[in-house]
């Protein structure tokens, strides 16, 4: 591989374990103790995917995640110490695509690499779209085989599931009432099925959320509808 990996860690022992195990993969490797060193080295090189320590002087993996995805897209992975979900959720919030807690296994550290590289260069959505795919972030929508992904993990939805889904992603930015939706899938006039349609979504959401309490796809806009966002 060529790929070039940004790795960022205040702990000097870390940073050169890694940088040997990648480099034995072939990876191209570039190495920072802080935040800002990471921002100015990526400003100044082609960089394919960033490893961030979330305890850092300077500026910690959290503020420098927000800064990175102001302006890019490139999979960042997290590093901790911290393996609690409350952790885990707010790196992944954030704009981190996979988090890894410490102690690691180096062989675990570059497998994900491989594989965040991989659905980077497969999903990123800078590639031509295929006019049976709906791509939103990073999932994908498949209208001709009714399958769903995010990232590389399908999501298993019923077909009504499916179909709502199908309907809020073809309105991106629209606010859809429960009628609306109920009578696009069900193709018959809504009558008291208010809580019908509710619980479906809630189900998709329990599916495709990360965090069903500060959702990133379909968000419920009170008293009107729901909606995904452009």
């Amino acid at each position: 591989m060529d790929s070039t990996i940004l790795v960022v860690d205040d702990d000097k022992d870390i940073l050169d374990i890694i940088e040997i195990y990648l480099k034995n993969d072939n990876f191209n490797v570039i190495t920072a103790q802080d935040g800002l060193i990471a921002m100015d080295k990526l400003e100044k090189n082609n960089i394919d995917l960033i490893i961030l320590d979330i305890m850092m002087p300077n500026l910690d993996g959290i503020h420098a995640c927000l800064e990175i995805r102001k302006k890019e897209k490139i999979p960042i992975i997290m590093l901790s110490a911290k393996d609690d979900s409350s952790s885990k959720i707010l790196g992944l919030n954030v704009g981190a695509d996979d988090y890894v807690t410490k102690p690691f296994n180096p062989l675990e550290l570059v497998a994900r690499v491989k594989s965040q590289i991989r659905r980077y260069s497969q999903f990123n959505m800078e590639r031509p779209q295929s006019k049976e795919e709906i791509v939103i972030d990073d999932m994908i929508i498949n209208t001709a085989s009714r399958e769903v992904f995010i990232g590389e993990k399908l999501i298993e939805l019923t077909p009504i599931e499916f179909s709502i889904l199908e309907v809020l992603a073809n309105n991106r930015g629209r606010v859809l009432s429960t009628e609306s939706i109920y009578e696009s899938v069900w193709k018959e006039p809504f009558y008291n099925a208010k809580n019908t349609v509710a619980v479906h979504i809630r189900n998709i959401r329990e599916k495709i959320e990360i965090n069903s309490k500060d959702p990133k796809y379909i968000k419920v806009v009170w008293g009107v509808g729901y909606k995904i966002d452009k």
